[in-house]
C-alpha cells in the first residue's frame, strides 16, 4: 500500500481528486479534534474506487492504527491533518506545517495533475507491515498447496540490559534501486527451493522510534520444515546483502552502526 500525508489549505478536494483518479481499494485517514479537552483522534475513513463507493469509519486510533488497518488490502491510503506522521508529504495551497521536501507541490487543487501525482506516490517506499505481507502470499495462486506461514519480525530494541543507554530510535538509509533489486533477487532464489512457494521481505527506512517493527520477512510453504529455515536463511540474507545503513540514536550518542563494526 502506498501511504502519503496531504497537507495545506486544499488538502481535503486535493485528496477527493486523489481518490478518483487511483485504481483499487483507497482509504483515508482523518485527524478530528476530540470534544472533550480538545486531544485529537484519527479517524479512519475507507472506500473502494467502484461505481458505488462506501465509507466505514472507527473512533479512538491512531494515525498509525488507523493506516496498519487499512495495509493488507488497500493499494492507497492518504492522511489529512498529521505532519508528524513520518509519511512521504504532499503539499496543496498554503501550510504552516514543517514539511521537508514533499514529493508533490503545488499552490492548488486546480493546479494538480492527479496522474502524476500518483506516478510521484508510486515512487515512494511501499507501506507494509506483518499482516499485509501475510494477506499477500494469503492471495498467492500457489496458497492452495500450502500448509504453512512463517514469518520474522524485526524491531527496535530499545536495551540489550537494565544497564544500557536507551536507543531512542534507529534510521535507514539506503542506494535506491540497488537494495530493492537484492531483496528481490533474494526473494526469488529462496523461492525456487523445493516447497517454498511464496516469499515476501519489507525493509522500513527513515527514523524508526524503538518498539516500532523494522524488517518483516514471510515465507509461505507446503510445510512447516521448508519454512522456517527459509525464514532463518531470508533474514540473515537481507542482513548480510542488501545495501542498508544504519544509524543509531541513543541517550548519549548518534553514530553510524557500520562505522563501528
Amino acid at each position: 500500500m502506498y501511504t502519503v500525508s496531504v497537507l495545506g489549505s486544499d488538502a481535503e478536494p486535493t485528496v477527493s481528486r486523489l481518490v478518483e483518479a487511483a485504481e483499487g481499494r483507497v482509504g483515508t485517514v482523518r485527524l478530528e479534534t476530540a470534544a472533550d479537552g480538545g486531544r485529537t483522534r484519527a479517524r479512519e475513513a475507507t472506500g473502494y474506487v467502484v461505481d458505488d463507493s462506501w465509507h466505514a469509519s472507527g473512533e479512538g486510533l491512531s494515525v498509525r492504527d488507523a493506516i496498519d488497518r487499512l495495509a493488507p488490502d488497500h493499494e492507497y491510503a492518504f492522511v489529512l491533518g498529521a505532519p508528524e506522521a513520518r509519511l512521504p508529504v504532499v503539499v496543496a495551497g498554503e501550510t504552516d506545517a514543517a514539511v521537508g521536501d514533499p514529493i508533490v507541490s503545488v499552490d492548488g487543487v486546480g493546479d494538480l495533475d492527479a496522474d502524476a501525482a500518483l506516478g510521484a506516490i508510486d515512487g515512494t517506499d511501499p507501506y507494509e507491515t506483518l499482516e499485509s505481507l501475510v494477506a499477500a502470499v494469503k492471495r498467492s495462486d500457489k496458497a492452495t498447496y500450502s500448509g504453512a506461514i512463517a514469518t520474522f519480525t524485526g524491531r527496535v530494541r530499545a536495551k540489550e540490559d537494565e544497564a544500557d543507554e536507551r536507543t531512542r530510535y534507529l534510521e535507514f538509509e539506503k542506494y535506491d534501486g540497488v537494495a530493492e533489486r537484492r531483496m528481490d533477487e533474494i526473494e526469488s532464489e529462496l523461492e525456487a527451493r523445493d516447497g517454498i512457494l511464496d516469499v515476501r521481505m519489507h525493509h522500513r527506512t527513515g527514523r524508526i522510534p524503538d518498539g516500532e517493527d523494522i524488517v518483516f520477512v514471510v515465507v509461505l510453504a507446503g510445510h512447516r520444515g521448508e519454512a522456517f529455515r527459509t525464514v532463518e536463511d531470508g533474514i540473515d540474507r537481507l542482513k548480510a546483502e542488501v545495501p542498508l545503513f544504519k544509524k543509531e540514536v541513543t541517550d548519549e550518542e548518534t553514530f553510524w552502526v557500520h562505522e563501528r563494526d
